[in-house]
């Protein structure tokens, strides 16, 4: 029997067990095993897998996270990992490898498919932000998380007459807070594609208190800058792909509102609630349609492809095409959005 390897790398997120599966059950009709390595790339380094079966995808669809493990391991940042991950590729007797992830697991899978690896793609991230598909699987689910909790302010908000901040993921683009925003009618909402001016914010919360509306819905991505063009940091570690940890940035855009308004002001950060729990049935479908896509590959043996939705259709597109740029937010739609603010 031919054998084909799948890890998840990177952030968790809803959906990921739904690929899993549809690997799994697609690669066992077509005649093959499959190794499920361990921890992302950190099992391809380390030659930790597990054999996957009917029995071992059994059940996982509704579960959030993934089976398998996950971490941010770069293995092309030390000499001997990268040589290590090659050579317990050959080891593992892998025909193909089917890689889960966003932009940095996909990037290391591109670096493997040019380095003479059978290499295919899975794009998943809540933020959205992957190029050559229109969405990834586990943003709706985080979406749906973030607008929920939005809802769940505008009750206390007007109760307390509040300012209420909604701190949401995301690094480079706001997807997530411009749909959240969006669907849960937010007054004012900040992303990483516009630099925060705290003025304009902070008039448009004053114009609604002078027509009556005593209390305001800010969501802000925790990506967003200020107009000076600093990030507001948690720490300046970084990880294996150089990114620093994000956070504090509706702390500090509450704190300027309150000192500028005089209205009471409260932060709510999501944080990592919104890459838990239960995957929404769209996730499920699309990680599910990934999946069999992307098995769909190995048996085409059309590597260095990554599975894509474009409009309602399920094709291939290159990994190269896909972490060649990040898919900020459009224009158009923050636009869409800027017709309510106020």
């Amino acid at each position: 029997m031919k054998k084909v390897g799948i890890l998840t790398g990177g952030g968790d997120c809803p959906g990921l067990n739904s690929v899993i599966r549809a690997v799994v059950r697609y690669a066992i009709q077509e005649n093959y095993r499959v190794a499920g390595i361990k921890n992302g790339w950190k099992g391809l380094v380390e030659n930790d897998t597990v054999e996957l079966n009917l029995q071992s995808v059994s059940g996982i669809l509704p579960m959030g996270g993934t089976i398998l493990g996950t971490s941010r391991t770069n293995p092309y940042k030390k000499e001997n990992d990268i040589k290590n991950a090659k050579e317990n590729f050959k080891k593992m007797g892998l025909e193909a490898l089917i890689a889960v992830g966003g932009e940095d697991t996909l990037g290391v899978a591109h670096k493997l498919y040019k380095d003479g690896f059978n290499v295919v793609g899975a794009p998943k991230t809540i933020d959205n932000d992957l190029n050559c598909t229109d969405v990834t699987f586990g943003f709706d689910t985080a979406l749906n998380v973030a607008t929920d909790a939005i809802d769940r302010l505008h009750t206390t908000a007007e109760s307390h007459h509040r300012i209420m901040i909604v701190e949401v993921m995301g690094r480079h683009a706001g997807w997530i807070a411009l749909e959240s925003g969006i669907a849960g009618g937010a007054d004012v909402i900040l992303i990483p594609e516009i630099p925060i001016d705290i003025d304009e914010v902070c008039g448009i919360i004053k114009k609604r208190y002078f027509r009556g509306k005593t209390f305001s819905i800010v969501v802000a991505a925790e990506g967003a800058q200020f107009k000076k063009g600093t990030m507001v940091l948690q720490e300046e570690k970084l990880d294996a792909f150089g990114h620093v940890r994000l956070g504090g940035i509706g702390q500090r855009i509450g704190e300027e509102i309150e000192k500028r308004t005089g209205y009471e002001t409260r932060v709510t950060v999501l944080g990592h609630v919104q890459r838990g729990g239960t995957p929404t049935a769209f996730d499920r479908v699309l990680g599910t349609r990934f999946g069999i896509k992307a098995m769909e590959l190995v048996l085409k043996k059309d590597y260095g492809k990554m599975a894509s939705v474009q409009g309602n259709k399920i094709i291939a597109v290159s990994l190269e095409a896909a972490v060649s740029e990040l898919k900020t937010v459009d224009m158009e739609f923050y636009n869409i959005a800027k017709i309510f603010f106020g």
